[in-house]
């Protein structure tokens, strides 16, 4: 077993193991997906997730193992480069990889802070009378634009990926989580459009997004906004056409 410790947390490193330990017998399950689970626990006084990736297949197992970092591994490496660019995202505390006697990937852990947030997007998409709905997608989208000047593509940026915690009246933050698909590069302004395309935003939150991000990109807001609407509306298609083709496989 290979543990890798943030620094800060290099004297609760018995502890940390022993969660993933017990992570089947205890804790408090989060999500449980077909391959991944995400439970909660306590280390010491601190409450923290723990991210179960399971087994990959021997040719999955083989590319972790030799030619690509492993999911747990690029969650913690990928939350502290957030972090050092000033992106929230929730502390990342280690990432543990059981290996074979070959070198082969078997299961693996990643283990950060808990958020205790408020809500995500997601809510703002199903209520379009959310209380202060216009003033979150602003800063939510300063957010996206501060972490795009910091060359970071995320390439999973939908609506439950990132935590909003109100912090007072017209204030909030935002965490990112599952980290694990970033790239690192310049973003031409269609890039970054595109970076939205998967938040299933309607024509009005478009429009608020393309003017927030024109102020901040010194951009034209119309051309924003043309293309960020061509970016949502193909990716709704593209979705629409893959639900098709399941429901037609599946008769």
């Amino acid at each position: 077993m290979k543990i890798t410790i943030h620094p800060n947390y290099k004297n609760q490193e018995k502890a940390i193991i022993q969660l993933v330990i017990d992570f089947f017998e205890s804790g408090d399950l989060i999500v449980k997906g077909s391959r991944n689970i995400i439970k909660s626990n306590f280390l010491g006084n601190e409450k923290v997730n723990i991210k179960f990736f399971q087994k990959p297949g021997i040719l999955k197992s083989i590319i972790y193992s030799f030619f690509r970092s492993t999911k747990a591994k690029r969650s913690f490496n990928y939350a502290n480069y957030l972090i050092e660019h000033k992106i929230l995202t929730p502390f990342p505390v280690a990432y543990i990889e059981k290996r074979n006697a070959f070198g082969l990937l078997g299961e693996s852990f990643y283990i950060c802070q808990q958020i205790d947030y408020d809500f995500t997007i997601r809510e703002l998409l199903h209520n379009p009378l959310f209380p202060e709905r216009e003033i979150i997608l602003q800063q939510f989208t300063e957010f996206t634009f501060k972490m795009h000047q910091a060359k970071i593509n995320f390439l999973d940026h939908s609506p439950g990926n990132t935590l909003i915690v109100k912090k007072g009246t017209k204030k909030y933050d935002f965490y990112l989580i599952d980290l694990n698909r970033m790239k690192f590069q310049n973003l031409s302004v269609e890039k970054r459009m595109d970076n939205f395309k998967k938040m299933w935003l309607s024509k009005q939150m478009i429009k608020v997004i393309a003017k927030k991000y024109a102020e901040l990109s010194y951009e034209p807001v119309d051309y924003l906004y043309f293309t960020l609407l061509d970016k949502t509306a193909q990716f709704k298609r593209k979705t629409a056409r893959k639900k098709y083709l399941k429901r037609k496989i599946g008769k």
